[in-house]
């Protein structure tokens, strides 16, 4: 054999191992290394997604930590059933206070809500238009939670400012 043909088998010989190195060890690591790096973002994504739902969890833990706060200090202001007679007394002591003259006073049909009872009381008021006033900034001023509806006012003359206010005050409170 000649030195040129040898060295052609020689040639065809190492492109045959090149190949079969690329074939049999690059192709299959570099494959290995593409699937190793889908797994690696997925898993980033995921990580990802983790880290905003467990941000989203600390707002919500701080929400409901406002949230129960609220509920306390409203719990706070809402008397126990026995206590509602006590509330009818302030109300009626700043109605004294204010210089009115307490008229009828009559309970109604409470209303049952969840977690609280609405206790409706009808009440009717006579004196002058600014101790009603002046009366309903107090009640307002109360540290318990109370709603004035149903108002009704009635003036006793055109050039009086007596007034006879007729008028439903919701009192709630805890069950």
């Amino acid at each position: 054999m000649n030195s040129n043909l040898r060295n052609f088998v020689f040639f065809v010989m190492l492109l045959g191992l090149a190949y079969a190195a690329f074939a049999w060890m690059v192709k299959p690591a570099n494959e290995a290394i593409a699937q190793q790096r889908q797994q690696i973002n997925t898993k980033n994504q995921k990580l990802a997604q983790l880290s905003a739902a467990t941000a989203e969890v600390e707002n919500l833990t701080d929400e409901l930590s406002k949230l129960t706060e609220a509920i306390e200090f409203f719990k706070a202001r809402l008397p126990h059933e026995s206590q509602i007679h006590k509330v009818l007394e302030k109300i009626t002591l700043i109605a004294q206070k204010q210089g009115l003259k307490t008229g009828t006073i009559s309970t109604l049909k409470p209303k049952d809500k969840s977690g609280y009872i609405e206790q409706p009381l009808k009440m009717e008021l006579t004196g002058d238009f600014y101790s009603f006033y002046s009366f309903l900034i107090e009640a307002e001023k109360l540290p318990r939670i109370i709603r004035l509806r149903q108002l009704k006012i009635k003036k006793a003359d055109k050039k009086s400012t007596q007034i006879t206010a007729d008028f439903v005050v919701s009192v709630f409170f805890s069950t």
